[in-house]
């Protein structure tokens, strides 16, 4: 015998007349005269109405076994509002599976609750709708990355969650050996070398919905864990990576949303030059417009600058009074910017402090540039290239991305990523993505004469804003590899302790590779409408990094320490 024959949402007018047994805990109870209840039945499928005497004792959050008949409600009764509106339960015998304390908050998506109340109660709070549609999204895009990824020939292997520790040790958890007292295993922040090793070993295509691990300041975006689908290729070039990824990440979203998404693609110097990010959202304009030609000549000290962009937002000069463009100019200053420059433009001109020092031919070609119309305010900078680029990208996004519950679904490739992105205390390039991503082929010959101007083959995956995730083609040839170190100034010595593992077993013979990891609980926030990951996790850390459910980070006893070979410092004064 089954505990029961249906669920509770999946009632409806054609199965009026069949007696049915459901399962699930009391929603709400609402008394009708001296002898009857009406008691809404709740499941993970949605609610059921059921008509039943004597539940006086019946609380809410209680489990409870229901017997009863299909039949149509009243007319005039029936709930719009229900999928399961039509019905109800009638001639109910009731069990009590299970009593309960009145929950912590209620269990209803209609009444917002603290968030460190919400995780501290984390078995509660996912008896909501909101929490069970998520984490059901987050399921079928597992589900679909794992179909796609096997339609494409890759295998799944599991890598080790205790790895080595790397020399610089940045931002990985340790757990000590209790077998080998003093030594150390690292959770790994990522499978990126033991993905390379399985091409080593010849197989080909290799894929892992992985945990991966990073001790980082937690965000929106971020948690000590995080999940990613970890791809690694063999005998691959960039396009192949597009396309299996691309595959994976479409079937995902097509899984949620019943439609399957294209793809754009840009490098990188135009999602900069463009955006002003690296992480573009392509759902609104405001793009920055190249304005250094317009004020080349210009007698106005703040514009001689290496790079003038400015950017126009649409119809709100008269949304913008003094105090809110001052809280305008004061973030642009926070970001980096020596200053600010706005104007409103008006018919006839255009109004700002600094107009004054503006020649007509100069004013005219500004609202010729970025296409102003009256009503229009325009906002500049001017700095170096790469400051102005990111103050009015960051000033953008502040000033016009829609939520991330708003569509559509914006997919981009962003390519040709700089191989080196600043230089380290000594004067060397560091790496923008990592030591063994290949530089671009028609520009390896500049490793030793200008590296910063390196493009790599690396590539980024972003989706409404968000990062999704990285990748690169690998360098698979010793003698790219000890180029691209000597240029980072790493010396054959401290490249064999870092990295000695991996370079040894190059020399049994690598094929090319390259891969990729997007990050899932991001793509499932996206297409959950969230604007936290969080919301997509089952058990997630608070931004302190405290799980209030459990109480972790625990003290632990001296004893077990003392196992490990570890002691405590005192607390500092």
């Amino acid at each position: 015998m089954t505990m029961r024959t249906h669920y509770c949402g999946e009632l409806r007018a054609e199965h009026v007349g069949q007696q049915v047994t459901l399962c699930g805990w009391v929603a709400r109870r609402r008394e009708h005269g001296e002898h009857l209840a009406f008691v809404d039945l709740r499941d993970h499928t949605g609610v059921v109405q059921c008509v039943v005497a004597g539940a006086h004792d019946l609380r809410s959050e209680f489990v409870l076994r229901v017997t009863g008949t299909v039949r149509a409600r009243p007319e005039g009764t029936t709930n719009d509002q229900l999928a399961t509106g039509d019905v109800e339960i009638g001639d109910c015998e009731v069990e009590v599976l299970s009593t309960a304390e009145p929950p912590p908050f209620p269990v209803s998506d209609r009444i917002d609750a603290d968030e460190t109340i919400r995780i501290r109660y984390r078995f509660v709070d996912m008896r909501r709708e909101r929490m069970q549609r998520n984490l059901r999204i987050r399921a079928k895009v597992n589900s679909a990355i794992r179909r796609a990824m096997e339609r494409q020939g890759f295998v799944e292997v599991e890598t080790p969650l205790l790895w080595t520790p790397t020399p610089e040790g940045a931002r990985e958890f340790l757990v000590p050996s209790r077998l080998q007292p003093g030594g150390f295993y690292t959770l790994p922040q990522s499978p990126q070398i033991a993905k390379q090793l399985l091409m080593v070993a010849g197989f080909d295509r290799y894929y892992q919905i992985a945990k991966c691990l990073r001790d980082e300041d937690l965000r929106a975006d971020r948690q000590f864990e995080f999940t990613q689908l970890d791809a690694e290729a063999s005998f691959v070039t960039a396009e192949d990576v597009y396309e299996f990824i691309g595959e994976a990440v479409a079937e995902a979203a097509e899984a949620v949303t019943g439609e399957r998404p294209e793809i754009e693609r840009m490098p990188w110097v135009e999602a900069m030059d463009r955006f002003g990010s690296d992480k573009p959202d392509l759902r609104f304009g405001m793009e920055l417009v190249e304005l250094t030609e317009v004020f080349a000549a210009t007698e106005f000290k703040a514009f001689q600058a290496e790079c003038i962009k400015g950017i126009r937002i649409e119809g709100r000069a008269d949304d913008y009074g003094r105090n809110k463009l001052d809280q305008l100019t004061d973030r642009a200053k926070s970001l980096g910017a020596r200053g600010l420059v706005w104007m409103k433009v008006r018919e006839t001109e255009l109004e700002s402090p600094v107009a004054k020092f503006l020649s007509e031919e100069e004013q005219s070609a500004l609202r010729t540039a970025l296409e102003a119309q009256p009503g229009d305010l325009l906002l500049l900078v001017a700095d170096e290239r790469r400051q102005v680029q990111d103050v009015l990208g960051q000033l953008r996004v502040d000033l016009g991305r829609p939520p991330v519950s708003e569509g559509p679904y914006r997919f981009l490739w962003v390519t040709e990523f700089p191989m080196f992105e600043g230089t380290d205390d000594d004067g060397n390039p560091q790496a923008a993505h990592h030591p063994f991503t290949m530089p671009h082929p028609d520009d390896v010959d500049l490793l030793e004469t200008d590296p910063l101007k390196v493009r790599s083959q690396a590539y980024d995956l972003v989706l409404n804003g968000w990062e999704l995730g990285s990748g690169s083609i690998r360098i698979h040839r010793s003698d790219i590899q000890a180029r691209v170190f000597k240029a980072m100034g790493i010396s054959d010595e401290e490249a064999e302790l870092r990295f000695g593992f991996l370079l040894n077993a190059f020399k049994y013979g690598a094929p090319p590779h390259g891969g990729f990891a997007f990050g899932i609980d991001r793509l499932a926030a996206i297409l959950a409408g969230e604007e936290n990951i969080r919301e997509v996790i089952a058990y997630p850390k608070l931004s302190s990094g405290i799980d209030p459910m459990t109480g972790a980070p625990k003290a632990v006893d001296e004893r077990v320490l003392r196992d490990v070979g570890l002691r405590l410092l005192p607390p500092k004064a």
